[in-house]
């Protein structure tokens, strides 16, 4: 029919299609390239008599109010030639139903970051009075950035036949994005290829009965939606989060998120492998003709005057050229080289071959034997050898004219006059030095027996090898650390128990928690006694419990030292510059294992920070389960 579309066909002069991503319902979804601008686009079709496109035309030009980098624009609208197609921004990344399907739920703070990132850009669109209509899981992208953008403003929802829809809707879909993001299953009104959430007697569970850790605020946010969109009315009870705009719930979220920084790289790393999507760039080719699709089943039926194509002659077995020799029988001339490993040669103008040889080259010369040596060095002139083993002393006199020395002779027959006979004095007026190294050897053995002899009268009055006191030692060090010890010990410093994941109200002996700063290391703070130890060993097991430590503004911490009972645990420390309402995530400031006391200094000194976490993953072993008693806590900075 007049309406086909197929890649390579030009839409209004410009713009070029090259992929088909998808088609339903009679419209088909493109990558094309806008010739005109050198970019790519997105472009839904549907046929122009189709009941869909008066509305579909009407939604583009609507979702055009709206100017946010986090929405993709509608750059174009047009029915030409049976067809009725709108442009878009094109996008790359990964849309969140991907997302939750490949690599799961998303921790409680990405989550809300990335529906307070939605939230905000609907908040711009309910202020133009423009809505999405259709806000599910497929309609938000994740860029490698981290970067959201949210797709089919308007458009979306005319394609699938649906009403403009209104604001409560939109807010519905926030909730159930937010549902999505931290259970990876999807409640919301909208459809989406996610899989359900579950249900009990009728009632969508809430996120923290899906997954065990969703923290409390998050779930009474989604509780709200729920109730506002059943029942038309809020929760019964004290804490009641306002879900009344999207400008609202992007603000009860970015509460819950506290400190932004670090959050779109926090939301790239999320983003699985399968999304290394690029542009791909394609050469430039000439447009077209016009495809007329009517045609398509016509025969082809060459023309009367367009002459018959002659077949092919038959090539018979072609004879190689003959060379003349004078002095034999005629060579054959082989015009084809076979197939021969070779290497490149590069000249100034062209690239040559360098071929092997086709035969073996011819094998190297055999080696010659080497001329046999004597076994011993035939005799100097005159016939006399000195041999290199002395000779047994003897009484023989010395030939006349020996008087050369040799270094390994121990006997007679060298030197000046020399007898034979053992005498020590004239050896070593034969060999030179040997007296002053015997003098050395002496004076060494000397020394090393008075310092073996000062050692040991030293330890055996219970010193020091060197004569030290060994008890006064340790005092020397200690001072020094203390004097060399960054910054000083902050007062005023307020401190209250921190566990967001208990299930008794976060509670953890708030009533001695202020023994861990009153200076006496006799008061002391217990947390509460676990059966099992802390950690993700199951995701409904409590990860960890701590301290929360106020220092009445932002200042420069250079230290915090812990002294508490002994036993093995492992703590981290965090720093913020507001108070945190949720387990510590990300990378601590600090983070240190052993018994006792212990010491805590961020990599980066100083690290700037009002409040303080003092995070314990791995709590001492104790009877009847694992615990931690902290004595003292000890801030040092600026």
């Amino acid at each position: 029919m007049a309406t086909s579309t197929r890649s390579g066909d030009v839409l209004a002069g410009r713009y070029r299609l090259i992929d088909l991503l998808s088609e339903s319902g009679g419209g088909r979804f493109w990558r094309a390239h806008d010739n005109v601008l050198e970019r790519f686009v997105a472009l839904h079709v549907i046929a122009e008599d189709d009941d869909r496109a008066g509305g579909l035309v009407e939604a583009a030009r609507i979702s055009a109010r709206v100017l946010d980098a986090r929405i993709l624009r509608v750059l174009d609208a047009e029915e030409e030639q049976g067809r009725c197609f709108v442009v878009n921004e094109w996008g790359t990344g990964i849309s969140l139903d991907i997302l939750v399907t490949h690599a799961g739920p998303l921790d409680p703070r990405r989550a809300a970051w990335l529906v307070a990132d939605v939230a905000g850009a609907l908040a711009k669109a309910h202020a133009a009075g423009v809505t999405h209509g259709r806000l599910n899981p497929e309609n938000v992208l994740i860029d490698r950035y981290g970067s959201v953008r949210i797709i089919g403003m308007c458009v979306d929802a005319a394609l699938h036949g649906l009403s403009p829809g209104d604001v409560r809707s939109d807010l519905e879909d926030l909730g159930g994005l937010l549902y999505c993001a931290l259970t990876g299953t999807w409640p919301g009104p909208s459809g989406s290829i996610v899989p359900a959430a579950p249900r009990e007697s009728g009632v969508f569970l809430s996120p923290r009965q899906v997954v065990a850790g969703v923290p409390k605020p998050l779930d009474l946010l989604w509780r709200e939606f729920d109730c506002r969109s059943i029942h038309g009315r809020r929760l019964l009870g004290a804490e009641h989060p306002d879900v009344s705009s999207a400008e609202a719930i992007a603000a009860e979220l970015l509460a819950f998120v506290g400190d932004p920084t670090g959050m779109p790289e926090a939301l790239a790393r999320a983003v699985p492998a399968i999304n290394e999507l690029r542009p791909v760039w394609l050469p430039a080719v000439a447009d077209p003709l016009p495809h007329d699709s009517s045609r398509d089943d016509l025969p082809v039926v060459p023309a009367d005057d367009e002459p018959e194509p002659e077949p092919a002659p038959e090539r018979g077995p072609v004879e190689p050229p003959i060379a003349d020799v004078d002095d034999g029988p005629p060579i054959p001339l082989v015009t084809e080289l076979p197939t021969e490993a070779g290497m490149p040669v590069f000249d100034d103008d062209d690239v040559s071959w360098l071929r092997t040889r086709s035969t073996p080259p011819p094998p190297p010369p055999p080696f010659e034997e080497p001329p046999e040596r004597p076994l011993f060095a035939p005799d100097p002139p005159g016939g006399v050898r000195r041999p290199r083993i002395a000779p047994v002393p003897s009484e023989a006199p010395v030939p006349p004219g020996a008087t050369d020395y040799w270094p390994w002779e121990t006997g007679g027959g060298g030197g000046a006059g020399g007898t034979g006979n053992d005498d020590d004095t004239a050896e070593d007026a034969r060999v030179p030095g040997r007296t002053w190294l015997r003098l050395a050897m002496a004076v060494g053995l000397a020394v090393l027996l008075l310092v073996a002899v000062a050692i040991a009268f030293n330890l055996g009055r219970g010193r020091t090898a060197l004569g030290g006191d060994p008890d006064a030692e340790s005092t020397p060090r200690e001072t020094t650390s203390a004097t060399t010890s960054p910054g000083a010990v902050l007062s005023g410093i307020k401190v209250r128990d921190f566990d967001p994941l208990g299930t008794d109200g976060g509670e953890e002996n708030p009533d001695t928690v202020g023994n861990t700063i009153d200076g006496d290391p006799a008061t002391t703070w217990r947390t509460a006694t676990y059966v099992d130890q802390l950690g993700p060993k199951l995701p409904a097991l409590k990860s960890g419990v701590g301290l929360l430590l106020d220092l009445g503004k932002v200042r420069d911490l250079r230290s915090v030292e812990v002294r508490a009972a002994p036993g093995e645990a492992t703590v981290s420390l965090y720093a913020y510059d507001q108070a945190p309402v949720q387990a510590p995530t990300g990378e601590p400031v600090a983070t240190t294992t052993g018994s006792g006391r212990l010491t805590l200094t961020p990599a980066t000194s100083p690290t700037r920070g009002r409040y303080l976490v003092l995070w314990w993953t791995a709590l001492p072993a104790v009877d009847g389960g694992f615990r931690a008693e902290i004595a003292e806590v000890v801030v040092r900075g600026e």
